[in-house]
């Protein structure tokens, strides 16, 4: 069973769904990275405070922890021994962010830090389309030399079957 569980991927892939569901089967810790980052209004934490709290986290004995943040990748990478990588396709991911904003806007998601509601932007929707292209290629380099387990799933319908293989799992380890 893997102890320290890294999820990346687009942002409306799926990410914190999964670790949510992941956190309550498996009893580990569970660490939103947007939790962390944002302050109340949208205020990004100081680098180096940032740099710091990833460190402190990673180096736990357990833990899912739930976001990009590819300044912060290399720490986590160092330490996981599972890498979930989600890479639903861009428009997939862009609808469900559409989704998001009209179903909460105004309301602060549970995996999100207090006080920063969720909002609309353009900006956001450009780098959510664009992600394949601009910020997963520097996360598949940083994946070429991790010696642990990768995951990559592709579409919720594999992503259904990882979790139905991981519950199978957890009921072959419980007999």
């Amino acid at each position: 069973m893997a102890e320290r569980i890294m999820i990346i991927g687009s942002p409306g892939s799926g990410k914190s769904t999964l670790a949510r569901e992941l956190a309550a089967r498996e009893g580990l810790p569970l660490f939103h990275l947007d939790q962390l980052y944002w302050s109340a209004g949208w205020v990004e934490t100081d680098k180096a405070k940032w740099a710091a709290q990833v460190a402190e986290l990673a180096a736990q004995p357990r833990w899912i922890i739930d976001g990009n943040y590819s300044g912060t990748q290399d720490v986590r990478l160092a330490r996981a021994d599972r890498v979930i990588l989600i890479d639903l396709s861009p428009f997939r991911c862009t609808w469900r962010i559409i989704k998001r904003v009209l179903a909460s806007r105004g309301k602060t998601r549970p995996d999100m830090a207090e006080g920063c509601p969720e909002r609309f932007s353009l900006t956001f929707l450009w780098y959510v389309l664009s992600f394949r292209i601009r910020a997963l290629p520097r996360t598949l380099e940083k994946l070429e030399g991790y010696n642990g387990e990768l995951v990559w799933l592709g579409t919720p319908h594999e992503i259904a079957g990882f979790l139905k293989s991981e519950q199978r799992l957890d009921e072959d380890r419980h007999e």
